[in-house]
């Protein structure tokens, strides 16, 4: 059996070895030929002296041949403390070329090269030490997990991947079925709907590491396939589940990352949230928040007549901020909607674009109610409150990273809860579920004050980014049914959807809830990247098109023609 490069070290000394890998690096030093000797665990060096029978074959070698050697492991003349293995090296006795290979497309050891080139040939970019380790802790996590909620009484179970098509947010991917024509089976967004019909089932604790589908706009941190770790549990409640998932995390980060977290982990509601750090996903590893000053300069200018007036005080902030960089943040707040930036330097005084509107009163109040200091700056958005705290929020984030305010290394929780049951969505010109619609209500006779419903959701945020988010399910057929309607489903179009949920809860479905956790974010966070294609063996584009193989692709006419399709123009 083969072992590992990095399996040897110094007690090895004397052995003879064989070894499989890849052709590293290889260096000629006035005859000795030395060969770094890749696989996944690392890096071992050979050498080769010029009597040796295999010296002319090590002569031809390239880098990225695939070769397997046999050798001594000797002592290094002068120790590597870069290498786990660098204390020892191999002198090569026999020499196999496995197989050859081509000069690489693109460097494995630089960044420089072009993303699209590393996604055609994702084959080669794994080799690339970081993205391997990337997807090892992605491994690791899943182990730990499996470890941790096999031991805390869950059965996993595997849920369908060719599912019914129904409205719970996202836009479906669908299969086509050949069979029944024209019929589509759909991918599932989640497997929410499975995991509550698992709770009537009487399994009471289910887990699954889940493959799931969306078809949308993609970004930095979103893929059109992914994974969750999904989870769902009876006789529950908020706590119950929240408790779990920080046990599950607190295993994980001490499994993949030798870290341990503070427990339990801080709870702000979502209008918290909002009105302190303008996002529902606030990331908590610096200090700024949002202050309302609405009453201190509401009249005072032309332009603080209507709506809430909100600002940011960056600390020590106004040397490092000139007029001509407020404005590019000015254009930037633009870009959420606001209608523009005020700003005001604070030195003993005021100086800024408003100053000539700041009485000594409405100076006093600002000192007391932001308590100032010397070189701070305080940027104010006025106007409609979504705008503002949207806008601000970003501007945070933006200023946060200017400034290096980030520790990278830090890693910040927090729980917000009490979420709206309902939002506001400009594209369908309706409400829509903020979670999806089998959340439960935190009150049944609000739903009709649909701006201040609130539901019994969750979601849990590490470093501003949301990691996972869940809810208390609905468990009686006629709330579902009454939650249903006041998102504008018939009776009729409720049960063409979700008739077999609803049948379900007729027979006894018990108080259930459950919580899903991101793995590919989660996994991204722990390597220290922001970007998810880092975190994925083989992702998409930004046009969820994959370089590599080069899908979606167009398919043979006759298979279209199984299938009672017809591709227009």
């Amino acid at each position: 059996m083969k072992i590992n490069c990095t399996n040897y070290d110094i007690n090895n000394v004397g052995e003879i070895v064989t070894l499989n890998g890849w052709v590293n690096k290889k260096r000629d030093l006035g005859g000795l030929l030395f060969i770094d000797l890749r696989d996944r665990s690392g890096i071992i060096q050979l050498v080769v002296k010029p009597e040796s029978k295999i010296y002319e074959k090590a002569l031809s070698l390239k880098n990225e041949y695939v070769i397997e050697v046999t050798g001594k492991v000797v002592k290094r003349e002068k120790a590597n403390p870069h290498l786990k293995t660098g204390e020892i090296e191999v002198e090569v006795t026999d020499l196999l070329v496995l197989n050859t290979s081509l000069d690489l497309p693109f460097e494995l050891d630089k960044d420089n090269s072009l993303e699209d080139t590393r996604l055609k040939y994702r084959y080669l970019d794994l080799r690339r030490k970081n993205l391997q380790n990337n997807i090892i802790t992605k491994h690791k996590i899943m182990q730990s997990t499996r470890s941790y909620l096999n031991n805390e009484g869950f059965i996993e179970i595997e849920t369908p991947i060719l599912c019914k098509s129904t409205p719970e947010g996202a836009r479906d991917y669908l299969v086509p079925s050949r069979v029944n024509k024209g019929k589509f089976y759909a991918l599932p967004q989640s497997p929410q709907i499975y995991k509550q019909l698992l709770m009537a089932s009487g399994f009471e604790r289910y887990y699954q590491i889940a493959r799931c589908f969306r078809d949308e706009d993609l970004r930095a941190d979103r893929q059109p396939e992914f994974t969750q770790i999904d989870l769902e549990m009876s006789f529950v409640n908020e706590n119950d589940i929240m408790k779990i998932t920080e046990g599950l995390l607190a295993k994980i980060f001490k499994d993949v990352k030798n870290i341990d977290i503070n427990l339990p982990i801080k709870r702000m509601t979502y209008d918290e949230a909002i009105n302190l750090y303008g996002s529902d996903k606030p990331d908590l590893r610096f200090q700024m928040t949002i202050t309302d000053i609405t009453d201190i300069l509401t009249g005072s200018a032309p332009m603080f007549n209507e709506g809430i007036i909100n600002c940011l005080v960056v600390k020590d902030g106004a040397s490092k901020y000139s007029r001509k960089e407020i404005d590019k943040l000015t254009d930037f707040v633009k870009i959420y909607k606001a209608s523009g930036l005020a700003f005001l330097k604070y030195d003993e005084g005021f100086t800024g674009s408003i100053n000539k509107f700041i009485t000594e009163e409405v100076a006093n109040k600002l000192k007391d109610v932001l308590t100032l200091e010397n070189n701070d700056l305080i940027l104010i958005i006025s106007g409609n409150k979504n705008i503002v705290k949207t806008s601000l929020g970003a501007l945070r984030l933006k200023i946060a990273k200017d400034l290096n305010l980030i520790s990278q290394d830090k890693y910040s929780f927090v729980w917000i809860t009490n979420f709206p049951m309902f939002e506001y969505s400009e594209e369908e010109d309706r409400y829509i579920a903020c979670h999806h619609p089998f959340t439960m209500p935190e009150d049944i006779n609000t739903l009709n004050d649909k701006e201040n419903a609130k539901a019994k959701a969750y979601d849990i945020v590490l470093n501003g980014y949301e990691i996972g988010g869940g809810s208390i399910r609905i468990n009686e057929a006629s709330m579902q049914q009454q939650v249903l309607e006041s998102l504008g489903f018939t009776k009729e179009r409720a049960n063409e959807s979700f008739g077999f949920l609803l049948d379900a809860l007729k027979y006894g479905m018990p108080p259930e809830g459950g919580l899903a956790l991101g793995l590919e974010r989660l996994t991204m966070i722990l390597c220290g990247t922001d970007n998810i294609r880092d975190v994925i063996a083989f992702p998409k584009t930004a046009s969820a098109s994959c370089l590599m193989s080069g899908a979606p692709d167009i398919v043979p006419e006759n298979n279209l023609k199984e299938l009672n399709i017809k591709v227009e123009d």
